[in-house]
């Protein structure tokens, strides 16, 4: 009980001094549960959507995947006859059955030609309306699609758009263009994660999307009373015999959820594990934090000793202290997490992916994950403070607080540390020097964290030599106030390590990822210069393939030389060794694709890959199966027939575009697969006549206007496009890491001003000698800004080394060429130092408004 409110009376003494490390704990535990919160939010609304849009059995093409989603090679949906409708009526149990037929290989646009698709990557559904969908979609104005020329669309839709009644929309397919105007609105009775859905009627749905009428992609059926889904399942395969996919509303659903899932997870681990980064900064934070009040209470504790405290009950004084931070830091942050999930949704919402508030899940799991984490961190990161507390002996009442730190403990962290940073430069060093790029991630990942590790525990060490270099640049023009913030950066070696470190790991990651991302787009830049032979690339952002008729507007365009069409598909390989390999990439294009795509061989023409029955393989596929110039591989193509193909190229497995890639003919793809099952083209590559590039680029686009799907693209665009999303992902990722650095800053604050109450009669001293309230502040700042560019310094470099070692590997795999991104560098650098700048303010004006005699009257 005495040790309880002890620990009480210290934790409320100090309760200011305990803000910073508790806001670092919120922040953490709120980005945890922020993140459970808006992942099972979004679990649940797809989980109510999917319940709510699957029929009691569905019935659907062979060749239509698990979820039903619609997409294929062709542009098509896979379909089946409208006889198969007759035989599920028929099935024993069927109450009513209804077919219908979707697409989402669609784009719709208004009639300005602007694209109605979702923003947000979510699904365009082009449709037949019918009962089904009348369970999860209400009309609230005009009517359903009676006709041709009519088309209903969902109010999300409408609304983003600025869409009315009487508008003229145009469906554009696989099969052509299609024309109606909206003659309904229908609003959602579930939430809409984001799609745009557009209905048409029966027949003129099948005519738009699959090019005849007497087809259905999927039959709903609805079972009779009394009668479960998997006996209705199973007799409506009794009627149908196989065949088709006959799925009840549960598979159907689990189907959905589980190509949901794989991206759910992604986001999920990824956020995660940046909240896991805020977690290790904030434990940085609370060491200094107790380190701090430990030592400026070393007195106190020495007379708790002399009156009787044990060891022990210091220590658990201490820990207390550190668990009644953790319990206050998680609960806050357990609130503030449900208010970030909804912030999140908000977020979702702007950017087009719909989420409701009443959707709303906040597990009983999430609380007590986010409180066992923060109470569990913030007592372990307390653990060494009170343990050095436990040590303080009953001598100590004599002394003044602040004793210094064990010369020999610090002996043996140096040692540590120069192991673990020499431990981890040598794996690094065996990471760049493998073979093979998966044998040196290993390598590379225990490289990182030894590292990583090692200059946190070496960072002391590293701190006074750092720190009197950035002194003798920066600080030694400001004369004597320069020199006292030098020495006071230099004065706890150990803290100064400890704050430099938490803001050392945000940046060391930066860096990483800048390095990787540069060399990245370099790497990709100089591939494109050196083997892209082609002026212009036209495809699809959205992964849509190109239409027929897209195609046909690109070789009707005046200027061009001439057209090359790419495509892919899939075929079952039979090789020379043997070995069946099942749904394997082939991809064709036509002759002059050679011309455009200057790859290497290492044996052979790659024209020859295009004359009739031919094909080239990669280096690598050809050692794998024992393939030579002239062996023969039987290609079982998907929809198609098998084709006895002769290997007439063997290319290099040292590129980055089209790695791995294994070419035929477009001739020889329309030779063994039938017209109605030949895949679309992916890319459509153009290149001008001599002299001709602007005129074609510019007529290019114009006869492209009524396709807002695809973009034309030059050289130089197809460069900024590729720079473009690699940069949107790192500005992403530079996002999730700003936490992390916020809590380094944090830290920042907090040393300071805890240094400024640990030398309060210092401060007064040197006020009543002459120094100036305006001296004073700025030496604090000097202080921070030395600090910050400590960390900064250790991280960037740091972050470089494991860039570089990271781009050795990229290389293995083509991207050969490494960039490190200097004015990224530099600004963060100097980003460093106005943090630093910022850190030190609230603590520089407290100690600026100092009362001098009460100061120097402070123990």
């Amino acid at each position: 009980m005495t040790v309880l409110k002890t620990s009480l009376r210290n934790f409320f003494a100090h309760k200011g001094r305990m803000a910073l490390s508790a806001i670092a704990v919120l922040l953490s535990v709120a980005f945890v549960c922020g993140t459970l919160v808006f992942t099972d939010t979004m679990n649940t609304t797809f989980d109510k959507l999917f319940q709510a849009t699957s029929s009691d059995v569905t019935v659907s093409a062979k060749g239509a995947s698990d979820s039903g989603e619609t997409t294929s090679d062709n542009g098509r949906p896979p379909v089946m006859p409208a006889s198969v409708l007759t035989k599920v009526r028929a099935a024993q149990g069927v109450k009513s059955a209804q077919g219908t037929v979707f697409s989402t290989s669609v784009t719709v646009v208004d009639d300005n030609k602007d694209s109605l698709s979702p923003s947000s990557g979510a699904p365009t559904i082009v449709g037949s309306w019918n009962g089904n969908d009348a369970r999860t979609m209400k009309i609230t104005s005009g009517t359903a699609p009676k006709g041709p020329d009519q088309v209903m669309v969902d109010r999300d839709t409408v609304d983003k758009h600025h869409l009315k009644l009487g508008d003229e929309l145009a469906v554009i397919s696989a099969v052509g263009t299609h024309r109606a105007k909206i003659s309904g609105i229908a609003d959602f009775q579930v939430t809409n994660p984001g799609a745009a859905i557009f209905y048409l009627d029966t027949k003129t749905a099948q005519q738009t999307l699959v090019g005849r009428t007497g087809v259905f992609t999927n039959v709903n059926v609805t079972a009779a009373s009394a009668v479960t889904d998997p006996q209705l399942k199973k007799n409506v395969l009794a009627e149908l015999g196989t065949g088709y996919k006959v799925q009840t509303a549960k598979e159907t659903a689990d189907a959905n959820q589980k190509d949901v899932e794989g991206f759910m997870n992604v986001m999920k681990y990824a956020m995660l594990g940046f909240a896991g980064i805020a977690f290790l900064v904030g434990i940085f934070l609370i060491i200094n934090t107790f380190s701090m009040l430990v030592a400026q209470r070393t007195r106190e504790i020495g007379l708790m000793r002399a009156i009787g405290s044990s060891r022990k009950q210091v220590n658990r004084s201490v820990l207390a202290e550190a668990l009644l931070l953790g319990l206050f830091g998680s609960v806050l942050g357990v609130g503030a997490g449900v208010g970030l999930a909804v912030g999140l949704m908000k977020l979702m919402g702007s950017m087009g992916m719909h989420l409701s508030t009443s959707d709303l899940t906040v597990a009983w799991t999430t609380p007590v994950v986010g409180l066992i984490l923060g109470v569990v961190v913030t007592v372990l990161a307390a653990y060494l403070p009170a343990r050095r507390a436990g040590k303080v002996s009953p001598m100590a009442a004599l002394r003044d607080a602040g004793a210094p730190a064990d010369a020999k403990a610090g002996r043996v962290r140096a040692l540590v540390g120069v192991l673990l940073t020499g431990a981890g430069g040598y794996c690094l060093y065996l990471a760049a020097g493998v073979s093979k790029a998966a044998d040196g991630s290993l390598w590379l990942g225990l490289g990182i964290v030894l590292s990583l590790i090692g200059f946190v525990v070496i960072g002391p060490l590293l701190a006074g030599g750092v720190v009197r270099v950035l002194g003798a640049v920066l600080l030694r023009m400001f004369g004597p106030v320069g020199r006292m913030a030098e020495r006071n950066a230099l004065r706890n070696p150990r803290r100064t390590g400890a704050t430099g470190a938490a803001l050392m790991i945000g940046l060391a990651l930066v860096a990483c990822l800048s390095v990787v991302g540069s060399s990245m787009v370099a790497s990709a830049t100089d591939q494109l210069d050196k083997t892209v032979g082609t002026d212009f690339i036209i495809q699809s952002d959205s992964g849509q393939l190109v239409t027929p008729q897209a195609v046909k507007a690109v070789k009707d365009t005046p200027g061009l030389a001439r057209v090359t069409e790419y495509r892919s598909t899939q075929a079952d390989y039979t090789t020379p060794d043997g070995k069946l390999l099942k749904d394997t990439d082939i991809t064709a294009a036509d002759p002059t694709y050679a011309t455009d795509l200057r790859t290497k061989t290492v044996a052979g023409n790659l024209e020859d890959a295009y004359r009739p029955d031919s094909m080239s393989v990669h280096e690598k596929f050809a050692k794998a199966h024992d393939i030579h110039l002239g062996s023969k591989i039987k290609v079982a193509f998907q929809g198609g027939r098998t084709a006895d193909l002769t290997v007439r190229a063997i290319t290099s497995s040292d590129v980055v575009i089209d790695q791995g890639a294994k070419y035929t003919s477009i001739t020889t793809l329309a030779k063994y697969v039938p017209a109605d099952k030949m895949p679309l083209d992916q890319l459509v590559f153009a290149t001008a006549e001599k002299g001709q590039q602007d005129a074609a680029y510019k007529s290019l686009k114009s006869a492209l206007h009524d396709y807002p799907q695809y973009k034309v693209r030059d050289q130089t665009d197809y460069k900024q496009a590729l720079k473009d999303q690699i940069g949107q992902l790192l500005n992403m990722i530079y996002g999730l890491l700003a936490l992390a650095i916020i809590v380094a800053i944090l830290g920042v604050v907090n040393t300071l001003a805890l240094s400024v109450v640990e030398r309060t009669r210092e401060i007064g001293l040197m006020r009543a000698i002459g120094l100036s309230r305006r001296q004073l502040r700025r030496m604090i700042r000097m202080e921070s800004v030395v600090i910050a560019l400590f960390g900064a310094l250790l991280g960037l470099g740091l972050g470089m080394g494991w860039g570089a070692t990271a781009q050795k590997l990229l290389a293995l795999e083509g991207l050969k060429v490494l960039d490190i991104p200097w004015p990224t560098i530099i600004a963060v650098f100097l980003g460093s130092a106005f943090v630093g700048l910022f850190a030190a303010l609230i603590p520089a004006f407290r100690a600026g408004r100092m009362n001098v005699l009460n100061a120097i009257a402070t123990e």
